[in-house]
């Protein structure tokens, strides 16, 4: 009893004079508010502080977000004050930016896509919302091309979409096609042969007026595509991506805009039209 006492005594006197008897733990960095986490089907995907996934939207091709109302029910917006972002150390803090949404509420942008989450997703690590309607995609930092769906709009100031044989017909409405990670459109060269670029050639020139979409392997594509579909040639010393076959071209006339695709036009349609998955493979030279 007497050595209990003791002992009792003397916890009493260190919790009075020197804190708990244990050591602290040390006390928590700030949160991370969006980190990467491994997903066993989608490899690396961007989630909120708890994993929750983050998702685009196809729709959202310049940017701006196009999911409100009711759609917000079921994809509500993801936001983190910029000052309070912190990020995983392999993310680029310049690829997040923040966008006004049309009630003023603030959303969180990646690349140019505004961030979501979907209400089916019941517990970290959920992907539930992959490829729903063929538009929504799970977050990744490393897609080699996405998908837009918006209104062709041509350099000669006409509206087109993208039937489904892939060809380019005047009308109104929304088109899926590919671009790349940052949104921006990408088409093809209706005289190309399969793997080989007759535009570019040895002409560096012809660089400037479409660009070739540089990239030196392929990562990761949206669900619904086959990854094999996408190979890796050599241009003037460049590495050119290529879809069945087709290599894949920027029209300089964009301007690097973000939904913008007037090169469906130029010189006529058809001629460097935008590609899905209803483009036919390219002919064997």
């Amino acid at each position: 009893m007497l050595l209990l006492a003791t002992v009792m005594t003397s916890c009493s006197d260190d919790n009075d004079n020197n804190g708990p008897v244990y050591p602290p733990t040390n006390p928590p960095g700030p949160q991370t508010t969006i980190k990467l986490a491994n997903n066993t089907k989608f490899g690396a995907i961007l989630t909120d502080s708890t994993g929750r996934s983050l998702y685009f939207f196809s729709n959202d091709a310049q940017g701006a977000p196009t999911c409100s109302g009711g759609c917000s029910a079921i994809w509500p917006t993801f936001y983190v004050d910029p000052n309070n972002l912190t990020i995983d150390s392999t993310l680029n803090k310049a690829d997040f930016t923040t966008v006004t949404r049309a009630d003023g509420s603030k959303q969180t942008v990646y690349k140019g896509w505004p961030l979501y989450y979907y209400a089916d997703d019941e517990k970290a690590g959920d992907t539930n919302g992959d490829n729903v309607l063929s538009t929504w995609f799970v977050a990744k930092p490393d897609y080699s091309v996405m998908v837009a769906n918006f209104q062709l709009h041509g350099n000669d100031g006409k509206d087109y979409v993208l039937d489904n044989t892939g060809k380019i017909v005047l009308g109104t409405g929304l088109s899926k096609y590919l671009v790349d990670d940052r949104g921006l459109t990408l088409y093809k060269f209706s005289n190309d042969k399969s793997g080989t670029n007759t535009f570019t050639n040895n002409d560096e020139t012809h660089n400037a007026i479409w660009p070739i979409y540089e990239i030196a392997d392929v990562k990761n594509v949206p669900t619904g595509f086959a990854k094999t579909d996408f190979t890796i040639i050599t241009v003037l010393g460049k590495k050119q991506i290529t879809y069945k076959g087709w290599p894949m071209y920027y029209f300089g006339q964009d301007a690097k805009v973000m939904g913008a695709n007037k090169g469906v036009s130029v010189p006529s349609p058809n001629v460097w039209p935008v590609l899905y998955t209803t483009t036919a493979a390219a002919p064997l030279p």
